[in-house]
């Protein structure tokens, strides 16, 4: 595997995360270098950690998980998406701003926009190719991926005011249903 392939693969892999990197970065009042740094190496890791699962975990495993990764990937993204929408519109029930480069939803977001990852992983398992370098590769293209989607989205966000929190929220879902779409047509 050429490493222009390998950059593709983990191109493609962290057009997802950048996405929603650029949905939370839009929902933030003010996105700091704490925020940045959270979301690019939690997603970066998530993004890296994949592949080596599914590369070790072997086909039957990974036939069990691609039968439904689009419907786990799916529903976290709908639901993010559902709670920064409700946010939106009713007001956070706190009335502080939310903290998404932390906890559950961090998680939820670092699971969803991984799980294809996993599939990656077994392909290149299958090729015989060995999984470190493109696992590095596709970890650090997300993570620096992931810090410029935040700071696009806060540059947005500020002009956008609660607007972006529905903007973000809709993106959620609609990166969802494109996961769903793709997997399902």
């Amino acid at each position: 595997m050429t490493p222009l392939q390998i950059l593709l693969i983990a191109v493609g892999l962290a057009a997802d995360a950048f996405a929603v990197s650029v949905a939370e970065g839009i929902a933030l009042r003010k996105v700091t270098a704490g925020h940045t740094v959270r979301v690019a190496v939690h997603f970066g890791a998530f993004q890296a950690a994949m592949p080596v699962m599914g590369w070790l975990a072997g086909q039957s495993l990974v036939s069990t998980i691609s039968a439904v990764d689009h419907w786990i990937a799916f529903a976290l993204l709908v639901t993010v998406g559902g709670k920064m929408l409700a946010d939106a519109a009713f007001g956070s029930e706190t009335g502080e701003p939310r903290e998404p480069s932390r906890g559950v939803r961090l998680l939820a977001l670092s699971v969803a926009t991984s799980v294809d990852a996993l599939a990656v992983g077994l392909s290149l398992g299958l090729l015989h190719v060995s999984i470190w370098q493109p696992a590095a590769v596709i970890g650090l293209v997300t993570g620096v991926l992931c810090a410029a989607g935040i700071q696009v989205g806060d540059r947005i966000g500020s002009h956008l005011g609660r607007w972006a929190e529905l903007c973000g929220g809709t993106t959620l879902w609609l990166i969802g249903a494109s996961i769903l779409a793709k997997h399902i047509l």
